[in-house]
């Protein structure tokens, strides 16, 4: 009985392909960790568990325009950002090779002419070809590539989603710093002002014989240190400004025009939405990034495993030859009198290497082990960071009770000192005692209030707050225009994908 190539080949290529549902390694599923059922202080008025956190948190929060608007702008142009986007769009192409790996591997046209003469002859040689190879994925090898590369894609999304809520946060931060420190430097030129009209009365006095002139200089010892404290103020301004000129992805500058006049620091709304603490798996990015993590990684025990056993392909050619030496010329490429064809299929086994591949089933093993070891610490971290913020904005809040009657109580007590040592009631000891005591508590007040708005945000970043602003899984769409242009015009390749 005759047998052809393709008698033999065929059946082997279907073999190949039915047996390619078989997936070696470990199939992935979702971890399991520990997560408390409520919060510490779950108990409290200003938290609620039951409702969900909107997205733009902050509006609802501090009602501030000028914030709203800064971070609006952050998240157009923040530089680093724009880097985890195209961190994202790196992954989807490694995702696109590992997917372009399930098919043929290696294919080439080659092509060439020829011309010799020998014995006053002239022949020419005309050759064209093509080649084609693949390795049939039996093992399931190029699918957990895929499977890997898939992982890795939602990782880099995570990653995204993880430097946006940091960039809202910093942004928010950096602001309320600006507004605090303009208020503590407002409440040092409002005691400048109570302190200069006290120099000036114990000046008075002394001109007229009714105190010494160390009235005067302890007078004007408390005066001149609080002018001193305005330029410390002035300079964090402009350094928080600054800082907030990068996040903007501007280089430091006058930020007056978006910021406007010097505004009280915004006050809060008390009440958190703060969800259950098995909400933090879905929200926290850090979190799905240490998970997909894991899921990437569990596919690379299955391609490590399929390292031990052999790998089956095909080749096969394609091609024409003309040679005028036998009567043929150019022309009699494409007839079917000089074609050929060949096809054959084989496999490989490194049978020889079954030590170092093994260890390296155990290694992709351990490493997988480590990133669930820790995902199960990221997930306490987690709660841990919002059981921190959390204490700390309550604790916050009850100070700030604290020190708004101190500070009340100061500007009285500041303010009958005053009169008594007009009338020579009281020494001026008492009168510097009130002076200060009331630069303090004000100054204390309005860092306590800055303190407050961002621990706030402390909370609303522990939780996750933000990332849903993304509304795409599209790589593309979180470039700017403007930079799909540049790349466009690097390399031209990208034409297809940008449309």
């Amino acid at each position: 009985m005759k047998h052809t190539p393709a008698g033999f080949v065929l059946p082997l290529a279907l073999a190949l392909l039915t047996a390619g549902c078989t997936m070696l390694g470990p199939d992935y599923e979702q971890p399991v960790a520990v997560v408390e059922t409520n919060w510490l202080e779950y108990e409290d008025p200003l938290l609620d568990e039951s409702l969900p956190m909107v997205p733009e948190w902050w509006k609802n929060a501090f009602t501030d325009p000028v914030l709203d608007q800064l971070i609006t702008l952050a998240l157009q142009d923040n530089l680093t950002l724009r880097s985890a986007g195209l961190r994202v769009l790196q992954a989807r192409q490694q995702l696109a090779i590992a997917i372009g790996n399930q098919y043929p591997q290696q294919q080439d046209v080659s092509g060439s002419a020829q011309r010799a003469r020998s014995n006053e002859r002239t022949d020419e040689v005309y050759d064209l070809g093509f080649n084609v190879s693949w390795e049939a994925d039996v093992w399931g090898r190029f699918r957990r590539q895929v499977e890997s590369a898939s992982a890795a894609l939602d990782a880099s999304l995570a990653s995204y989603d993880g430097v946006t809520i940091s960039l809202i946060a910093d942004v928010a931060r950096a602001y309320l710093l600006i507004r605090t420190n303009q208020r503590r430097r407002d409440v040092a030129l409002y005691n400048v002002g109570l302190q200069t009209e006290s120099v000036r009365i114990t000046t008075a006095k002394f001109e007229a014989g009714q105190t010494s002139a160390l009235d005067v200089d302890q007078a004007e010892t408390l005066l001149y240190d609080t002018i001193a404290s305005v330029s410390g103020f002035e300079t964090s301004v402009q350094q928080f400004t600054n800082s907030l000129a990068v996040l903007l992805g501007r280089p430091p500058q006058d930020l007056s025009g978006l910021l406007g006049a010097t505004q009280p620091i915004p006050t809060v709304a008390p009440e958190v939405a703060l969800g259950m603490p098995q909400d933090l798996i879905r929200r926290r990015p850090d979190i799905r990034v240490a998970e997909r993590q894991l899921a990437a990684q569990s596919a690379q025990i299955g391609f490590a495993i399929t390292d031990l056993y052999p790998s089956f392909g095909l080749s096969g050619s394609i091609g024409t030859t003309a040679n005028t030496r036998i009567g043929q010329d150019y022309d009699d490429l494409f007839s079917s009198d000089t074609s050929r064809y060949g096809i054959a299929g084989g496999f490989t086994w490194n049978i020889f290497n079954y030590g170092r591949l093994r260890s390296n089933v155990r290694l992709q093993d351990a490493f997988f082990q480590q990133l669930l070891e820790d995902y199960r610490q990221t997930v306490l971290q987690a709660q841990a960071d919002v059981e921190n913020s959390v204490v700390a904005y309550l604790n916050s809040h009850d100070q700030l009770e604290a020190l708004e009657s101190a500070a009340d109580a100061a500007q009285r007590a500041a303010d009958i000192s005053a009169l008594q040592y007009e009338d020579g009631l009281i020494t001026y000891n008492t009168v510097i005692t009130t002076l200060n005591a009331l630069a303090t508590q004000q100054d204390q007040l309005a860092v306590s209030q800055g303190a407050v708005a961002a621990n706030l945000v402390g909370v609303y970043r522990a939780l996750g707050g933000g990332w849903e602003l993304r509304q795409t899984d599209d790589p593309v769409q979180l470039i700017p225009e403007e930079t799909r242009e540049e790349m466009q015009e690097r390399t031209k390749y990208w034409d297809k994908t940008f449309e």
